[in-house]
């Protein structure tokens, strides 16, 4: 009993320290891609100033609102469910850049977790923050290049095929298995549960191809279209204050 205790003690702590390691290299990339691109474009605003900051937390508390309404697919098991909590992400990365975007996406997932707790032992936490940021970071740099309509839907286009491969495999390689370990289900039982309502999914592999990649591709395509929607309207609002600064910065004394 003791051991079986330990054991669980060390492969949670090891999953907490992987998770943070995921998580720091998710911030270490936004912040140098955002570095890089601001460089080129000659762009010397900070890329966390008072007024980001601010935004950013409402943004995350509005993700983590969204991420408590989880709605079911008919294509996949109970545990895989569709929430909307990117639309913010995505907004606000378009706004402020991939720092702003991975920050909301991290904070999010702290709030959801304070809020409600966890119910998959921290495994579907970790997939909706790594895989959410796997379709905010291309989308983001794509379109802090060149702050286009067309370029912003090539960039949600490009994020949304980013998340879904990238979705797709990290189901497969780390978050199933490790989900199987930590909360003491046989990988065959949760493919099981896939087979129930799609008798092609036989195996992880069938259970990520016809469950894991068009959830993703759906979430995708629908914070997407939202954002594109919304973008506009919202873009005047969020800039405001940095356009003031830009203005009064040029402004003859």
């Amino acid at each position: 009993m003791n051991n079986e205790l330990w054991s669980s003690v060390v492969e949670n702590a090891v999953f907490v320290l992987a998770s943070t390691g995921i998580a720091a290299a998710l911030f270490l990339v936004a912040y140098l891609a955002e570095k890089a691109v601001k460089k080129k474009n000659k762009d010397t605003e900070r890329i966390l100033t008072t007024r980001k900051i601010a935004t950013i937390g409402v943004f995350s508390a509005i993700s983590a609102v969204l991420m408590l309404f989880e709605f079911p697919v008919p294509f996949a098991p109970a545990f895989y469910e569709l929430d909307f909590s990117e639309i913010p992400a995505l907004v606000g990365t378009f706004a402020f850049g991939p720092v702003a975007g991975v920050m909301i996406e991290f904070c999010k997932i702290l709030l959801k977790l304070f809020m409600k707790g966890t119910s998959t032992a921290f495994v579907g936490d970790l997939a909706n923050f790594v895989i959410g940021c796997s379709f905010i970071l291309p989308a983001s740099i794509l379109y802090m290049l060149k702050k286009t309509r067309t370029n912003a839907i090539l960039a949600c286009a490009v994020g949304t095929g980013i998340m879904t491969v990238f979705g797709t495999m990290f189901n497969a390689v780390y978050l199933l298995p490790t989900f199987a370990t930590l909360y003491g289900m046989p990988l065959d039982a949760i493919v099981g549960m896939g087979t129930a309502i799609n008798e092609n999914i036989t195996s992880v592999t069938t259970l990520v191809i016809f469950a894991v990649a068009p959830l993703n591709l759906l979430k995708g395509f629908s914070v997407s279209l939202v954002t594109m929607l919304v973008y506009k309207k919202l873009s005047p609002i969020l800039k405001e204050g940095t356009i003031s600064r830009k203005q009064r910065a040029v402004k003859p004394l």
